[in-house]
């Protein structure tokens, strides 16, 4: 790892300190033509004293905005401190998790991962129109039925048809028949260019998608495509433990990759990443806000620094080696629940080097589920799996009592 690296609690403090002084300072600088301002006074103490040793409250108070994307061409000079620190959170998450050469990505933190998948559905949408002249019809999604609804809404949202496989049922796989006679049923009816969602970690299922299947057949049929990584949940995990992953910017056929850092990052809500290729994001660029300095290729537009910050003090309290470490101790409470629904036969998925559980529903009583708040696959009569995510929260002895009530079930 080249840039990601622990530091101590007074580093992090003067880091963001310093940020903060090369940002513009609305108590004390003249800036007379911002639509913005630190956070009223009258609701948010900016005087308190907590507040010097608690940098990412301190920056949510000093209130900088991030519009724009940092890594390419000018930004906004008033909140240029804190912009740094938003490089060094994408300089660790593409280069030393998502192996990027350096300086070879744009990005910028959004507001979450439904506008990181979007943000790549657009610049797919647009790069397709300017280089190819493609029309509307011609251009189609591709993803499985258990991706995340965003490339559904981003889908109508761009006026996009999406095409969903089906997946096996057991084991959350593509159906590679079933993908097959689809494409070349779009190809038929004159798609001509499509825009490949993968995924690193279903949000029901946790299941990871092999982009092999989808690229292979692509190439067979020699059409032209974009291939984008829907890392939203596994950003933060499948990395650090699955050996070989072909997941990241070390493959040549990935062109983008969606991360929350509001999930397993623990990072408040409203803090995800997007991040792709050179030379792709420049075709969302919008021409005409010319009022802000450098260039707006972002769906959100104004966005908090703040986010930026917490991001980045996350992954400095805890460093390359840290981080694994956490997420081995989830891998291992994931292994030990796995083992006790074997042991009393309970049908459940679990996709390696990921820490959900998702469990059929004929093993879970309606009680159960509320009683551990388990997440339904549907919420109605149809549902046939619930799913157990194993946060930093979620500690053996919560899992404990889970598995004896099921158990007391059993010998009923």
């Amino acid at each position: 790892m080249k840039d990601w690296k622990k530091l101590t609690s007074n580093q992090r403090i003067e880091r963001v300190q310093q940020a903060l002084h090369e940002n513009v300072n609305f108590m004390h600088d003249i800036s007379l033509g911002y639509p913005a301002s630190k956070l009223d006074g009258k609701v948010f103490y900016d005087d308190a004293p907590f507040l010097k040793d608690a940098p990412v409250l301190m920056t949510y108070v000093a209130n900088p905005n991030h519009i724009g994307c940092h890594t390419t061409g000018t930004s906004e000079t008033a909140f240029k401190g804190t912009q740094e620190m938003e490089r060094e959170v994408l300089d660790i998450v593409a280069v030393d998790i998502f192996k990027s050469a350096k300086k070879q990505y744009d990005g910028y933190i959004a507001t979450g991962g439904t506008e990181a998948n979007i943000q790549a559905l657009w610049i797919y949408r647009n790069f397709f129109q300017n280089t190819q002249q493609a029309k509307l019809a011609e251009i189609m999604i591709v993803a499985s039925e258990d991706t995340h609804y965003s490339i559904a809404k981003g889908a109508n949202l761009l006026s996009l048809d999406l095409m969903k496989v089906e997946v096996d049922f057991e084991t959350r796989r593509i159906l590679d028949n079933e993908l097959e006679t689809l494409l070349c049923k779009a190809i038929a009816d004159g798609k001509k260019y499509f825009i490949v969602v993968a995924n690193m970690g279903t949000t029901m299922f946790g299941s990871v998608d092999n982009p092999d299947t989808y690229t292979q057949l692509l190439e067979k049929y020699n059409v032209p495509y974009k291939l984008h990584i829907d890392a939203a949940y596994g950003g933060f995990v499948y990395p650090f433990i699955a050996p070989d992953s072909t997941l990241d910017f070390a493959n040549k056929k990935v062109s983008s990759i969606t991360i929350d850092a509001h999930k397993m990052l623990q990072a408040p809500y409203g803090t995800g990443i997007f991040l792709c290729r050179k030379n792709l994001i420049e075709n969302v660029l919008t021409k005409e806000a010319e009022y802000v300095e450098g260039m707006d290729l972002t769906l959100c537009g104004s966005r908090s620094g703040a986010n930026a910050i917490a991001a980045w003090m996350i992954l400095t309290t805890y460093g390359e080696n840290g981080w694994f470490e956490k997420v081995k101790i989830l891998q291992l409470r994931t292994d030990w629940i796995c083992k006790q629904l074997d042991a009393l036969g309970i049908a459940y998925f679990r996709e390696p080097y990921m820490n959900i559980v998702t469990i059929k529903a004929a093993y879970i009583p309606t009680e159960i589920a509320h009683k551990y708040d388990l997440v339904p696959q549907k919420h109605n009569a149809d549902n046939q799996w619930y799913k157990i995510v194993l946060m930093e929260h979620v500690e053996v002895d919560s899992l404990h009592h889970l598995i004896e009530d099921l158990k007391k079930l059993i010998l009923i």
